[in-house]
C-alpha cells in the first residue's frame, strides 16, 4: 500500500498515469456518484475519469487495440496513488465499472459509433488530466 504523498504526490501519479494512457478528461458532476465528507475538491472529476477508464477498458480491446489490461492498470496506479477509505474506494470502483457494463450492454462488435465513443472518451480524459493537475497539482 502506497503511504499518503500530499495531493502532489497524488496528482503527479494520477498524471502520469493519464499521461501514458493518453487519456483526456471532462467534468460531468451529474455522472459521478456523489462525493463523501473528507474527499478531495477533485472527487466528481475522478469519479468521471474512472468511468472513462471502464468505458475505454472495454471499447478499446473490441475494436482492435492490442491492449487488454491498460486501462485497468491506468484505474489501479490512480487508486494506488490516492489511497482511498474503503468507502471512496468502492465508489470510484463502482464508476469503473458502470463504464465498462454501460458499453458492454450495447456493444458486440466495433461500430463507427464505438470509434466515436472512443474517440470522444480519449480527448475528454485528456481534458480532465489537464484540468486535474493544473487546478490540485503543484
Amino acid at each position: 500500500m502506497i503511504t499518503s504523498k500530499g495531493n502532489s504526490g497524488r496528482m503527479a501519479a494520477i498524471a502520469l498515469a493519464l499521461v501514458l494512457a493518453g487519456t483526456p478528461i471532462v467534468t460531468r458532476g451529474q455522472d459521478a456518484v456523489g462525493a463523501g465528507a473528507g474527499d478531495p475538491p477533485y472527487e466528481q472529476q475522478l469519479q468521471r475519469l474512472a468511468e472513462i477508464l471502464g468505458a475505454l477498458h472495454y471499447l478499446r480491446p473490441l475494436c482492435g487495440a492490442e491492449e487488454p489490461s491498460v486501462w485497468r492498470d491506468q484505474m489501479d496506479q490512480i487508486l494506488a496513488a490516492e489511497d482511498p477509505t474503503p468507502d471512496r474506494r468502492a465508489r470510484i470502483v463502482s464508476q469503473f465499472n458502470h463504464g465498462f457494463s454501460s458499453f458492454a450492454t450495447v456493444y458486440r462488435t466495433c461500430t463507427p459509433a464505438a470509434l466515436t465513443a472512443i474517440d470522444r472518451y480519449m480527448a475528454e480524459g485528456k481534458k480532465l488530466t489537464r484540468d486535474i493537475t493544473a487546478r490540485y497539482g503543484r
